[in-house]
């Protein structure tokens, strides 16, 4: 599946101006057109929004009145893709057929696509959709021609949990304030994870994995390490407390596998099929779904690495690659003003990269303003108002969208599965009407792929050999272990020298308080004679008259005789 030889779909095609509707019944008090009539109304203004004149994707047929007009086609200029976007609506709503539907029609048209599969339901994207009576039906309600079609897709797990090449990154890389994010650390953790990553990157210790990011933690705050940062500001005990605490937390919940070498290039999501059409890169997340945190802050890198490694392209005809970013509300919970400025920052600057963004959640206002205002096409499934929280969100979004033709109100709570209200920028930029949207059918299958033929695209992948098996080279970690066993070594060896020293002083202290304090032994009988007065006397006497005998033989004197 992931070299699937299915013929690109016709994306290229310049649709005629479509005839005006006739103007008709009502919709939020509004008149409005009916299918087959005349020239006029609001009906026939919105459509001609619609009628551009360069590639565009087709979303469906205009809603009007209750009644789907099929010659009033919805779409959206290729070239805006890269403008972002916003895909939202309750739980139910079709958000992920919408997400397939845009994915398809990119890849026909040469555009790279990367998807985020937390349930595990896009992974059909690779095989043709099966034929039916509700995809017939809904085919003539739109004027679709559907055929079933498959597209090709790489398949892709974070760290190689779940089927998937492993996607891993470095801790270097991964970077400090996406980190603090996963971390959950506060504004002051995070600036010293920030000096920590800084003092990492000065002395040459590569962070790769946690125990490389650990075993720094630990050396900073070690007797050894302490004076290391006493000059850029230090870092308390209690804040490396918490930082290794939160680390160990991020294992258990088996982070370590994510991050690690070789590291992922994201340069292989802007590939493209042999037959030309773009290669959808699906993520496959089911396996840690009940880590939110941790695979939305993942993808976030995804979406940054790719900004710092693209060159700037400006406005091109089609993008180089879109990105659809699922459960977006996960993103932004509990973010830091860091974090967000980071985020903002990403969207509003790679656009001129050619990379689009699509954000996928329940209401706009899960997304926070300054990247809401960056988001220029629109696609808002229905909404719920069940409650008063309800009823406020249905009216914050009803604010998000320009004036429009609709009671927009009542028309997202009445809007059916697989319908929305849409506004997107045309090709001047410029925001289209507001319409409402009978969305198509998506020729893809609609669900998920066999576990045997995932697994098999996944392991026939040439990318598989490149990413299966983790690298585990000298970092950090090693250093610091290396460097502390050979001071230990050092210390080890310097107590033993000067105990040796000490022991050797102590002997010859002893020695000699043993030599001072032993009892003198008896003299023997020579002894005594030779140390006797008369002894001594005798010996002087002697020796005087034999220094004189001897004298007088060397001399050549001799003795008086008498």
């Amino acid at each position: 599946m992931s070299e699937s030889t299915d013929p690109a779909l016709p994306t290229d095609r310049t649709d005629p101006p479509v005839p005006a509707a006739p103007t008709g019944g009502t919709a939020g008090g509004t008149t409005g057109g009916t299918a087959g009539g005349t020239t006029g109304g609001p009906a026939a203004e919105i459509a001609a929004g619609y009628a551009f004149t360069g590639p565009a994707l087709d979303l469906g047929a205009l809603l009007w009145d209750g009644v789907c007009l099929p010659d009033r086609q919805i779409r959206i200029p290729l070239a805006m893709l890269n403008r972002h976007g916003l895909v939202a609506g309750a739980t139910g709503t079709g958000k992920t057929k919408t997400l397939q539907l845009i994915a398809e029609q990119l890849s026909a048209s040469g555009v790279p696509v990367f998807l985020a599969d937390i349930k595990g339901d896009i992974s059909g994207i690779s095989a043709p959709g099966t034929p039916g009576e509700r995809i017939d039906e809904r085919a003539r309600d739109v004027a679709q021609s559907w055929e079933p079609t498959g597209y090709p897709c790489a398949f892709y797990s974070l760290g190689g949990i779940g089927p998937g090449i492993p996607l891993r990154s470095t801790v270097t890389s991964f970077g400090p304030v996406l980190l603090s994010k996963v971390l959950q650390l506060n504004q002051t953790q995070e600036q010293s994870l920030g000096l920590i990553f800084h003092y990492a990157d000065t002395k040459g210790l590569e962070l790769i994995d946690l125990k490389d990011l650990r075993a720094v933690v630990a050396f900073l705050v070690s007797d050894q390490g302490k004076p290391e940062l006493k000059g850029i500001g230090g870092l308390s005990t209690v804040t490396a407390g918490v930082i290794l605490r939160s680390l160990t937390a991020f294992e258990q919940q088996g982070a370590s596998e994510f991050f690690g070498e070789p590291e992922f290039d994201t340069s292989e999501f802007l590939r493209t099929a042999a037959d030309g059409r773009g290669l959808v890169s699906v993520l496959e997340l089911p396996a840690v779904q009940d880590k939110p945190q941790l695979f939305s802050t993942f993808l976030m890198w995804l979406l940054a690495d790719l900004y710092n490694d693209l060159p700037e392209v400006g406005d091109l005809d089609k993008p180089k690659l879109v990105f659809f970013f699922d459960e977006a509300h996960l993103l932004f919970n509990g973010a830091s003003k860091a974090f967000l400025a980071s985020i903002t920052q990403t969207v509003r600057l790679i656009r001129s990269k050619g990379v689009g963004v699509f954000f996928v959640t329940q209401t706009p206002k899960d997304v926070p303003a300054d990247v809401l205002a960056q988001l220029g096409n629109r696609v808002q499934h229905a909404l719920r108002a069940f409650t008063p929280d309800d009823a406020k969100a249905l009216k914050a979004t009803v604010r998000t969208f320009p004036n429009s033709a609709y009671d927009l109100e009542e028309l997202l709570t009445g809007l059916g599965t697989g319908e929305a209200v849409v506004t997107v920028l045309s090709e001047k930029g410029a925001p289209t009407p507001v319409a409402a949207t009978r969305l198509r059918a998506p020729q893809s299958l609609m669900g998920p792929v066999a576990a045997a033929d995932l697994e098999q695209a996944v392991k026939s992948s040439l990318l598989w050999s490149r990413y299966a098996e983790p690298i585990d080279r000298e970092s950090a970690y090693e250093k610091i272990t290396a460097e502390q066993a050979a001071a230990e070594a050092r210390a080890e060896a310097a107590a033993a020298a000067a105990d040796a020293e000490k022991e050797a002083a102590a002997a010859e202290k002893e020695a000699a308080r043993a030599a001072r304090s032993a009892p003198k032994p008896d003299p023997s009988l020579a002894e005594q004679v030779v140390g006797s007065g008369l002894f001594r006397s005798l010996a002087r006497s002697i020796g005087t008259q034999l220094g004189r005998e001897i004298s007088r033989s060397v001399f050549g004197t001799a003795r008086k005789r008498r």
